[in-house]
């Protein structure tokens, strides 16, 4: 049998097989290229079209911007003094990462590290030199973007690390960032305190800074910031927007008359033991506000500018007894020669008994009398007779008289006055005869000052005020002229009378010892009101003792008030006793340097002190000057200055002599002021780089460093002006 060797071939793989995973081979291909495809796709999208997006998120989650806080406005006085101003301090920073620090391998670094380690030492004193230099290599090892040097230096410490090595050469190669920041303070301290106020972050403003707030403040600017690690910030160069400053207050207030008057006020209360107390200065012509001082006892005994006193309504008194004589007088019911019987000083009226704080001889007494005397049952008593019938009459007195307004005085907080009328829910049968004598009525220290600055002013009321004008930059951009309120308060009849009984109390009334050896006169009234505890009621005999008025009488300039709440069952409480010394030293000292008081002209005593007086002076200054002063004086003079610059003036056989005896020395030698007016001392000492600090008012009578010692670099020399 023939056998078969044809082979039938066994293939590894089908073709069925093959071409099913190539199949899936190119399928996943295609799967990756269309992924690639789409993810390349996506890049290009955000890069391209959602970049702007994606970078600002980026930018938003690194960089912010920041409030950078504008300088606040100055506060001054009327003379240029400030009373409230913001003192810049500055915090110090190193970018030890800045292009200009590192380049060439940090040369510019490691050329100037010791001698500003050295410099840092001097002027911190707070560590070594060598403390400096390791301090500042291992920041610059670090490359720390944000390092904090030091806080809160003074203007003058940030003017002399500027001058330092590195430092000097900006912020690009030293890396030396400065931060600014101010803090408000108060140059005067207690001076005026609570009328200027207080700029505070984390509470309220009072004063002058919270009223003009908005002003003072002025416009934040913005700063955007880079995110640095460990929570830090760095700012971004050019991303910046200027702050726009704040305003400047000029004030109406004198620092003379305010430190005479918070003196005046706190001797006379630390004497006494008072609780609180306020004295109110004011320009009778304008109504500006000289001086406002308000001290309160604090819980260690001391006194502070706690609250302003001066704006708080409180019953006021006999001091409200001008209101009730005036509207009398103006409604013709009453003259001054009419007579009132005091009853002996208690007179009983319904279930009430009004008191005297005197006894009174028996008998009757004018009304100008009662009026002197203060008499509560004279005022009561009149009012009764010719209001009883009608009280609306009366109250419209005292509406007229905006007694029942508050004054607009640019300070917050001003309390509401009250005056009760005939339709009021607390009116009884009683209420006129107490309201007569300063009673069951509410207004404020000021309220009552500016009644008795209308009748200074020759019946014309004004209102007062604190702000004399805003400035910005330097240039004025408002002022604030007087404001009438009332253009008559009374006919000129009532007015004279009136006037006569205020003279007659400092002359034959209440205040008559205090103002008996006085060398100008004195108009005002004495007040004495018992005032409540709260829940204890009168139970404790408070007193708040009073005295208002103005001076001088036959010329008036200025008017004032004292307002002294006393402590619990005080021995001596009397308006004329506490709050009357405190107008009298501030009379006293306002009128010792009054320029037109007609019996102390300057003019006249210049003139005479160097025509025929024998008295003894001396006046240094500018040899010019003198001579200028004295020809438009038309005062024959001898000149022995041989036209030296400098010259004294001094009196020989009665007649004026300029001579050259000033010991001005040579300019590296200090010379002698003593005798010169402030600015002639000024210009000579600091024509010489001289620091000066000036104390006190008119001509120098002392100065620190004798005269002809050798001028030292950045030397400070006080005067002392007498």
């Amino acid at each position: 049998m023939e056998q078969n060797n044809f082979y039938h071939p066994h293939p590894r793989y089908p073709v069925e097989l093959r071409r099913d995973i190539l199949w899936r081979v190119y399928l996943c291909f295609l799967g990756i290229v269309v992924v690639c495809v789409a993810v390349l796709g996506r890049v290009f999208y955000i890069q391209q079209v959602q970049g702007n997006y994606w970078r600002g998120l980026s930018d938003s989650l690194h960089q912010k911007y920041v409030d950078l806080s504008a300088e606040r406005g100055t506060i001054y006085s009327e003379h240029g003094d400030m009373l409230s101003t913001s003192i810049p301090y500055f915090n110090i920073y190193i970018d030890f990462a800045a292009d200009g620090l590192r380049e060439k391998s940090g040369k510019r670094f490691k050329e100037n590290l010791d001698s500003l380690s050295v410099c840092l030492a001097v002027l911190f004193k707070d560590q070594s030199a060598a403390a400096y230099k390791k301090e500042l290599q291992q920041g610059y090892k670090k490359e720390d973007r944000y390092y904090s040097l030091h806080r809160n230096l003074t203007f003058d410490q940030y003017k002399q690390l500027r001058a330092f090595p590195l430092v000097r050469q900006g912020r690009n190669k030293s890396g030396f960032i400065t931060e600014t920041t101010s803090k408000r303070l108060n140059p005067f301290g207690l001076l005026a305190n609570r009328t200027i106020g207080l700029s505070r972050n984390n509470a309220q403003n009072v004063g002058l800074e919270r009223t003009y707030d908005t002003l003072l403040k002025g416009e934040n600017g913005r700063r955007l910031v880079r995110y640095m690690a460990a929570g830090t910030y760095i700012p971004v160069e050019g991303y910046e927007i200027d702050p726009e400053n704040g305003r400047d207050i000029i004030t109406t207030i004198d620092v003379n008359t305010q430190d005479i008057a918070e003196n005046a006020l706190l001797k006379v209360m630390q004497a006494n033991d008072c609780d609180h107390g306020t004295c109110i200065v004011m320009e009778v012509a304008t109504g500006k506000i000289r001086a406002m001082a308000n001290l309160g006892k604090q819980p260690d005994g001391t006194y502070w500018e706690d609250l302003n006193y001066a704006i708080r309504a409180s019953e006021p008194g006999s001091t409200f007894k001008l209101a009730t004589l005036l509207s009398l007088l103006e409604d013709h019911d009453v003259t001054l020669s009419n007579m009132v019987n005091l009853e002996q000083g208690k007179w009983k009226f319904g279930k009430r008994t009004v008191y005297d704080s005197e006894k009174h001889p028996a008998g009757e007494f004018t009304v100008k009398q009662a009026f002197e005397l203060s008499s509560n049952i004279g005022m009561a008593k009149l009012a009764v007779a010719h209001y009883a019938e009608h009280p609306e009459q009366f109250v419209n007195h005292l509406k007229k008289l905006k007694l029942n307004q508050v004054t607009g005085i640019d300070l917050a907080g001003e309390t509401q006055p009250i005056i009760k009328s005939p339709k009021s829910r607390t009116w009884s049968a009683t209420t006129l005869p107490w309201m007569a004598f300063g009673y069951e009525v509410l207004v404020s220290p000021l309220q009552t000052l500016n009644l008795y600055n209308a009748v200074a002013n020759q019946g014309k009321m004004m209102r007062p005020y604190l702000v004399n004008a805003i400035q910005d930059a330097g240039g004025m951009e408002k002022q604030n002229p007087p404001e009438v309120m009332i253009d008559k308060i009374c006919s000129d009849n009532t007015l004279a009378q009136l006037k006569t009984c205020l003279e007659g109390v400092c002359q034959e009334g209440t205040a008559k010892t205090i103002f008996k050896n006085s060398f100008y006169p004195v108009a005002g009234k004495t007040g004495t009101a018992l005032v409540a505890n709260g829940n204890r009621g009168y139970a404790d005999h408070i007193y708040q003792s009073s005295f208002v008025g103005y001076f001088p009488a036959n010329r008036p300039k200025y008017s004032c008030i004292v307002v002294i709440k006393n402590k619990p069952f005080a021995k001596i409480y009397y308006g004329a006793a506490i709050a009357g010394p405190v107008f009298k030293e501030v009379a006293d000292k306002l009128m010792s340097v009054e320029k037109d008081n007609p019996d102390n002209n300057r003019y006249t005593t210049f003139t005479s002190l160097l025509g025929k007086d024998s008295s003894n002076y001396n006046y240094t200054g500018a040899a010019q000057d003198i001579r200028s002063v004295l020809k438009s004086l038309d005062i024959p003079y001898t000149d022995s200055s041989n036209n030296k610059k400098w010259g004294n003036l001094y009196p020989v056989n009665h007649q004026p002599v300029i001579a050259t005896s000033v010991k001005i020395m040579d300019a590296k030698r200090v010379p002698d002021v003593k005798g010169m007016g402030l600015k002639d001392a000024l210009y000579l000492l600091e024509s010489r780089d001289i620091q000066v600090v000036a104390r006190g008012a008119g001509k120098v009578s002392q100065q620190s460093i004798p005269p002809g010692a050798t001028i030292e670099k950045n030397q400070k020399l006080t005067i002392e002006l007498n």
